[in-house]
């Protein structure tokens, strides 16, 4: 068998394989998190999310709202050397990311049931 036989075999394997795998997988909610970043952000969004007053203002003073913290949130950053991941009896964890050009900044407070965000910048 040449060798321009056995890639056009594999190739075609390859490609049943692929096909079978969007057949099963299509329209299941299957995510791929397995870096640091994505499996804290993934574990944040997955809580009720509470916002204290003063985040409440300083989100309507710069004509934004929660959309742009949960864009952050799916597309954002963890920026562990400004977190406390092992802090008791909450893990405190500083989130960044861009939305709309403008740069948000905030940390959240990562309880068991529920993620609280304390602190916001937007610049």
């Amino acid at each position: 068998m040449k060798l321009i036989q056995r890639v056009g075999y594999y190739l075609g394997g390859f490609s049943i394989g692929l096909i079978i795998l969007a057949f099963f997988l299509n329209g299941k909610k299957t995510s791929c998190s397995y870096g640091p970043d994505a499996r804290v952000l993934k574990n944040i969004r997955l809580k009720k999310i509470t916002y204290s007053n003063h985040i409440q203002s300083n989100l309507e003073n710069h004509n934004l709202d929660t959309v742009a913290i949960n864009y952050v949130l799916k597309k954002g950053n963890i920026n562990f050397s400004e977190s406390n991941a092992r802090q008791k009896p909450c893990g405190m964890y500083t989130v960044e990311g861009d939305f709309e050009k403008k740069e948000i900044v905030f940390t959240v407070e990562n309880c068991d049931s529920i993620a609280t965000i304390t602190n916001l910048k937007i610049k």
